[in-house]
């Protein structure tokens, strides 16, 4: 079974964007889109990078746009998700997705034993790994098939 540590290697950088609370939400989606990403995490400087929340692109559409604020003036924190679910490295695809599914979000940091962030796994990450984890087994299973007629 694949886990988020697979997940993470296969990505190949395990560096996550962040914004503080502080920031406006303009300056967050202006990293999201130079980044094209869908999320930050928000890490309260304060607090050596302790996690304040999450901030995605769902956010901004439902918090800013659809209640006429302005991305400019109004505040992450104002917008963010602060009850923040996370997983860890050892976790499957598997319980990941229903912990997604479960929850109704689409991002997940990592943290490691000591609570540190070490990266965000997507519903994307998740999807692709569990497509390539089922060809894998298609492909062996068509070999083992052909060897036997032959």
């Amino acid at each position: 079974m694949t886990t988020v540590a697979d997940i993470l290697r296969a990505k190949g950088s395990a560096e996550v964007h962040s914004v503080s609370p502080d920031d406006s939400m303009l300056d967050a989606l202006q990293r999201m889109a130079e980044h094209r990403i869908g999320a930050l995490m928000v890490l309260d400087g304060a607090q050596s990078g302790h996690i304040a929340g999450i901030v995605t692109e769902r956010d901004y559409a439902r918090k800013i746009v659809l209640q006429g604020r302005n991305s400019a003036t109004t505040s992450v924190r104002e917008v963010m998700t602060a009850a923040v679910h996370c997983v860890d490295a050892a976790q499957t695809c598997e319980e990941c997705m229903a912990l997604m599914t479960r929850q109704r979000i689409r991002h997940l940091p990592v943290l490691d034993a000591q609570n540190q962030l070490i990266g965000l796994v997507s519903i994307g990450d998740l999807v692709k790994a569990i497509i390539s984890e089922q060809q894998f087994t298609i492909d062996q299973l068509e070999h083992y098939i052909s060897g036997q007629r032959g």
